[in-house]
Order: structure tokens, then sequence, then C-alpha cells
């Protein structure tokens, strides 16, 4: 029955270990899934959707003929009230905006780099979700490991719990060897019920953040070479929005005063009710006055905008690459920490197997053997910690990169 023990435990190390080797390559749901889940409920998806439609129409107003709408006047003037002698004139205008030089051209850049600013801020913005669905992710699958190890260890506790009691009703074993095992089984109890939590409040939070449940699988993002990794979204959204003030700065230049107006008018009309009507068509050209102090606001507000913009780009470039460096430094160190909490785990692996032979033929004590039990479970978790580290630290790298599951 002993040997059967020890073949079970070390089958489920093996398959611990292997679990998650091969969890990874499975997938049952990914996180490009589980980020569009969360995009979907996204208040910021929906505003943004309309956003694009209000930028689909600015773009149809800028390749107008006219910077607006035409209008239509009409007027009636008659003289009932006092001689009614007959007098009356009709008048109907029709006056439309025109474009001022280069205003056009202008409008419509503006619009066009609006349109692409929003689809770079969509992207931006997704990114920025990204982050908090890749903590998540990690966060399930190290509750789910420190579980599953909690879980382990009491149903060994149990285990060993059963067989000292029945080595100390037979004489073999003192009563301390006995409260030894039974006090292990209670603190692998606590640890079972401190887990469980956890894994719950873990669980919960990814189900507020996506909206669905966590997969049975969680599988690991792969690396992305180097050369496939495309302009980080954030600083596309910022050269777009620098892109978008040179164009509101350009609109300004060429808009030094209000749209003139084109009307054309027609007019009939007589003096009394014996002469017959006069028609009349005629042409109104409005012209206004430009307004310098109006002109300079607006052009230092549009200056002020573009300095901001390509500042804060600047900024933005060299943040990002400070950000890959730094992650791709923690991403060394925690592949160096996982081999070395391979090679740990390997080595008290090991010694619970002779620790458990020398136990059995008497020929080591009880507590040699829960310190090698406690070894093995403490190098256990190190080494599913350190392997959800190394793969949190890979999509943390793919983050700084601005790389989307």
């Amino acid at each position: 029955m002993q040997r059967t023990r020890r073949h079970a435990q070390a089958a489920w190390v093996v398959g611990l270990l292997m679990g998650g080797a091969i969890g990874h390559n499975v997938v049952a749901q990914t996180l490009n899934q589980a980020l569009d889940a969360a995009w979907a409920r996204s208040p910021q998806a929906l505003a943004l959707s309309a956003k694009q439609a209000e930028a689909q129409a600015g773009l149809e107003i800028a390749r107008g003929l006219t910077p607006g709408p035409a209008s239509v006047s009409l007027s009636h003037l008659n003289d009932r009230l006092n001689q009614n002698t007959g007098r009356r004139e009709w008048e109907v205008e029709v006056a439309t905006p025109l474009w001022l030089p280069g205003q056009r051209h202008a409008r419509e850049c503006l619009a066009e780099k609006i349109a692409i600013e929003l689809d770079a801020r969509s992207e931006s913005l997704k990114l920025q979700l990204a982050a908090e669905v890749r903590e998540a992710w990690w966060r399930v699958a190290a509750a789910r490991d420190a579980a599953a190890l909690a879980h382990h260890r009491l149903d060994t506790a149990w285990e060993l719990e059963g067989g000292v009691l029945r080595r100390f009703k037979a004489g073999d074993l003192a009563r301390s060897d006995a409260n030894l095992a039974m006090t292990e089984r209670l603190a692998a109890q606590a640890e079972v019920l401190d887990a469980d939590s956890g894994l719950l409040q873990a669980m919960q939070a990814y189900r507020a953040l996506m909206g669905i449940d966590a997969p049975a699988v969680l599988p690991a993002e792969p690396a992305r070479p180097e050369h496939m990794v495309r302009t980080h979204p954030q600083l596309r959204d910022l050269q777009a929005i620098a892109e978008v003030a040179q164009c509101r700065v350009a609109l300004v230049d060429a808009s030094q005063r209000e749209s003139p107006e084109l009307a054309v008018r027609w007019s009939s009309q007589r003096s009394d009710g014996l002469t017959p009507y006069d028609q009349a068509v005629g042409l109104k050209l409005t012209v206004p006055l430009s307004s310098g102090a109006r002109v300079r606001q607006n052009s230092a507000a549009a200056s002020a905008e573009q300095l901001q913009a390509e500042a804060e780009l600047t900024l933005a470039q060299t943040r990002t690459q400070q950000e890959v460096l730094r992650a791709q430094s923690e991403l060394d160190l925690a592949q160096q920490q996982l081999a070395m909490a391979q090679e740990r785990q390997a080595l008290t692996t090991d010694n619970l197997r002779l620790a458990q032979r020398s136990f059995e033929l008497g020929e080591s004590d009880l507590p040699t053997l829960m310190r090698a039990r406690a070894a093995l479970h403490e190098a256990l978790a190190r080494f599913k910690r350190q392997e959800t580290a190394h793969a949190l630290a890979q999509s943390r790298l793919l983050q700084a990169q601005g790389v989307l599951p």
C-alpha cells in the first residue's frame, strides 16, 4: 500500500508539472476572445462608435460644394393697411456660403485626420483594457494553482494521518507522532480555505471585467518576433493627435474671416393696381471683414495644441522604450527563476522519496518525513508561481510593445 501511495504521489507531481506545460497549448478560450468580451462591455467602445459617426459626417461636410447649407428668404410688401392703392412687392433670395481660398482643402484634411485619430484612439484604448484583461487572466491562473496545491496537501495530509493513527494504535509510533499528523491535516484545511477564497475572488473579478466566466484552460501568449511588432498603438494615437492639431492650424490660417456669401435675388413689384408687375433678378455678394484679434486668438490656441501634442508624442516615445526594456528584463529574470524553481522541485521530490522509504523502514522519524513533505510542497508552490509569473512577464512584455492579445 505504501508503494501504491508513493506511485500515486509521484504521478500527481508529474501530472501537475506536465499539466502546466501542456495546458498552455490547449486553447479553450483565448486572451483575444476575453479582450473582445471586455471591449464589448466597455462604455468607451460605445462612445467611440458615436464619435466615428460624427467624424464621418464631418468628412462629408468638408467634401461638399459649400462650407454650409444654402438659405432661402421670402419677403412681401403692400399698402393694404393705409392707402390700399394696389402696391405690391415680392422678393425671393437664395444665399449660400462660399469656401475661402484653401479652406476646403484644409477642412477636408482636418476631417480625414480626425477619422484616423479616432481609429487610432480605439486601438489605444483597447490596449489599455488589454492590460487589465491580462492581469485578471493570470490572477485566475495563479489562484487556481494555489487552490490545486492546497487541496493536494490536504489529500495527502488525510492519507498520512490515517497511516500514522493505524501505526499509533498498533504501538509502532508515539502519541506525539499522531498529534503531529493531525496538526498537519488541520494546517492543510486552513490553507484550503484561504486558497479557495482567493480563487473565488479572482474568478469574480474576472467575470466583472469580462462578463463571462474564466475558461477551464488559461493558455499563455506566444512570444512575437521583433519584426512582427508594429508601431505602438498609443504612439500612433499621439501621432494622429499631432497631425490633427497641424491640420487645425492650417484651417485657422485659411479662415482669416467668416465665409463670404453669394445670393441670387428675384423681385416682382408694382406701384399700384393699374400698373403691371416689374420683374428683376440680381446677385449679392457679402464679404465679412477680418477680425485680427479673433484670428490671433484662434491661431494661438491651435498652435498651442500642436506644440503640446508633439511634446507628448516625444515623451511617450521615450517612455515606451523604457517600458519595453524593463519588461524584457523582468521576463529574463522570470525565466531564470523558473529554471531554478524547477531544479529545486526535482531535488525535493527525490528527497521526499528517500524520506518516505526511510520512514517506512523505521530508519527515520515522522518529523523528518514531515519536513521533506513540507519542502516539496513549498518547492511545488514556488515552481507553479514562477511558471505563472513567467507567463505574466511574457504578457507584460507584449503589453509594453503594444501588441494586442
